[in-house]
């Protein structure tokens, strides 16, 4: 399921002014605390979503530098990756968005090839 207008808006209070949301998704920990990653272009924000919560976020638990790279996602029978020591996990539908994130940090070398460079 899509990240809501309603929890892009409430992880937006917690971002410096004027950050852009590049890419957001929940992942949880230990199966009952969840988190929403927030990527701008200066940081990955996580932000630790209220006990039980999903859709609640109540404050910031790590801000990590643009740099660090989220994946590789392990995706064996729960889609899982390491980051700040923790190992979180994501829906299936979210590891493309985890991909992308990273691919964005090796710019125009991560990209395939043109396949129709004349056009």
């Amino acid at each position: 399921m899509p990240i809501s207008p309603r929890i892009r808006e409430r992880a937006r209070g917690f971002l410096p002014a004027g950050a852009e949301i590049r890419y957001i998704f929940p992942a949880s920990w230990n199966e009952s605390q969840f988190f929403v990653f927030v990527v701008t272009e200066a940081t990955v924000t996580v932000l630790v979503n209220r006990f039980w919560s999903r859709t609640r976020p109540k404050g910031i638990w790590h801000v990590f530098p643009r740099g660090v790279r989220i994946g590789p996602v392990e995706t064996h029978l729960i889609p899982a990756f390491h980051l700040g020591g923790h190992t979180f996990e994501v829906d299936d539908e979210y590891v493309s968005v985890i991909n992308a994130c990273d691919a964005e940090l090796e710019g125009r070398a991560s990209l395939p090839p043109d396949p129709l460079p004349d056009l």
